[in-house]
């Protein structure tokens, strides 16, 4: 049975359909040596190249769907190699064999918090889609004067350069004077939108993390530049969010998962216990001794 070019490769752990797409249109991809073209359907025994090397094509059955979280700092990039040398998502990440992480969505590289990785692309390209409407919650930052009316405003749609906008919630998150700290949620992923409906209402963002994708949140402890393999419940949370049949099948050592939650308490009671160090102890009045 034949299956479109994109969906077999994304399937395959080669990219998101969305990125392959655009290779298939820029002519990278070739199948039994002819350029490929989009919307090809072809079947098991097809050779298919992307930029010269033959890649492998998996049948479904092959085809084991892995989760990571990863906590994303500011200052790196969503790509999988910078010209410039600058450091990237995937620099950290587990090799895995006959696969590749792709990533869910992008944050840009000011911007910290959750990012989510699979080895099935047409995952990720389901997950990305914004029909799905699956909810992105953020923690942020703002420089200005916020008002009601701004608030409402950015609820009930703000028209920006590639359409209309909007936050589907927005709650106060404390602060004072200027900078004050929200968290919103939005039902799409479209570049740098957080940041550009609040530009839209004349205040900055000064802080942007992600906390959230779906009902998946950032575990406390995950330290930054740190990965977590999420449990196969966790990834069948998600293909059923986006119509995908279940996985069946598991790399995860109960044994590691347990260790790495140790790992993360203990992070915590050193990080606090430098907290407790840091604040300054009130001087103390020595009482008159009561021996004569």
């Amino acid at each position: 049975m034949s299956e479109k070019l994109q969906k077999v490769l994304a399937r395959s752990g080669h990219g998101s359909r969305r990125e392959l797409e655009a290779k298939i249109a820029a002519g990278r991809v070739s199948v039994n040596g002819k350029v490929a073209t989009l919307g090809e359907r072809i079947d098991a025994n097809a050779v298919v190249r992307i930029d010269g090397h033959e890649v492998t094509i998996k049948p479904p059955e092959d085809v084991v769907c892995r989760v990571l979280m990863y906590h994303k700092p500011e200052g790196e990039l969503c790509t999988r190699r910078d010209p410039e040398g600058r450091p990237t998502v995937y620099d950290r990440l587990p090799r895995v064999q006959g696969a590749r992480w792709v990533a869910v969505g992008r944050l840009d590289i000011n911007t910290s918090g959750l990012l989510l990785f699979t080895t099935d692309g047409e995952l990720a390209n389901r997950l990305m889609h914004p029909m799905h409407e699956i909810e992105r919650e953020y923690s942020v930052r703002v420089f200005g004067e916020v008002t009601e009316a701004m608030l409402r405003k950015l609820k009930q749609g703000v028209q920006l350069e590639d359409g209309m906008a909007s936050f589907k919630e927005i709650k106060r998150g404390g602060g004072e004077g200027m900078n004050q700290w929200f968290r919103v949620v939005l039902t799409e992923g479209r570049n740098r939108e957080v940041r550009r409906l609040w530009e839209s209402q004349g205040v900055q963002v000064s802080r942007l993390i992600r906390i959230r994708y779906g009902n998946i949140k950032l575990e406390q402890g995950l330290p930054q530049s740190g990965w977590a393999e999420m449990p196969l419940t966790t990834i069948n949370y998600l293909r059923e969010l986006v119509g995908l049949p279940p996985e069946t099948r598991t790399f995860i050592d109960p044994r590691k998962t347990e260790s790495r939650q140790k790992r993360y308490a203990r992070a915590r009671r050193v990080n606090a216990d430098k907290i407790k160090a840091k604040v300054p102890r009130k001087p103390t009045s020595k009482r008159p001794s009561s021996r004569k």
